[in-house]
């Protein structure tokens, strides 16, 4: 319900699915992890219980976080922008020591996260089911599937650490805060969504301001990764 808050007011919008992807893309994380240990460990183990069932609850964390991320990805690069990636952060990344650097990192580290999920998710979507169970370990997708579940892992760990660099734990915990402004209330989303739909451009989406063409660009390279990674997996299951 609205109230009043002490910390830096997040989007509920933004909390939602910001909340749901990263729960979904933790789970596949961590079962990765788990799925890895169990069929392969030529690199390391991580010691954890045999459970041949692991790839599949795998499959399923990873299905579901393929699911919600291209509405993620829209909100991000639409509604977002500010968080991300900006036409001058190279330029600000030049004043080492002022405040805007480590925003100007932080808004890097967010777009970076983005980026590796989309690379583990095109990744995994690239794989057979049946390769680790038949023992099928050197396919160049499996690797790089590897390689992603790593990219992932240290791209979390910067978003997370230049995030309580920028705003400390109030920033960390705004995200988890389920209070919401009045003009935030999800009783106004409908009626938001009719007036965007009245306000629609279609000569903006292929046109867009200057000020948003890299957004444009760059939503355009994840939505198209993942469309890929989907007619690529349907057209080798139906071969």
């Amino acid at each position: 319900m609205p109230g009043k808050l002490s910390q830096p007011y997040q989007p509920l919008l933004l909390r939602i699915l910001h909340g749901v992807t990263g729960i979904c893309a933790i789970a596949a994380i961590l079962t990765a992890a788990w799925t890895y240990d169990t069929y392969d460990g030529r690199f390391g183990r991580f010691f954890l219980p045999k459970l041949e069932a692991i790839e599949g609850i795998h499959g399923t964390f990873g299905l579901w976080t393929l699911l919600i991320f291209p509405i993620f990805v829209v909100y991000a690069f639409r509604r977002g922008q500010k968080r991300l990636i900006q036409p001058d952060s190279l330029q600000k990344l030049s004043q080492p020591g002022k405040p805007i650097f480590g925003y100007t990192l932080h808004r890097i580290t967010n777009t970076l996260a983005i980026f590796a999920l989309t690379f583990a998710l095109f990744s995994g979507k690239m794989m057979s089911e049946k390769w680790l169970p038949q023992g099928e370990l050197n396919h160049t997708w499996y690797y790089l599937h590897l390689i992603s579940w790593v990219v992932l892992v240290l791209a979390i760990a910067f978003h997370l650490l230049m995030a309580a660099k920028v705003g400390g734990t109030p920033l960390l915990l705004s995200i988890m805060n389920w209070k919401f402004r009045s003009q935030d209330s999800p009783s106004l989303w409908r009626k938001n969504i009719s007036e965007w739909k009245a306000n629609f451009r279609l000569d903006e989406v292929f046109h867009p301001p200057n000020s948003a063409q890299i957004f444009r660009v760059l939503e355009a390279i994840i939505l198209i990764t993942i469309i890929l990674a989907w007619v690529i997996s349907i057209v080798k299951e139906l071969g």
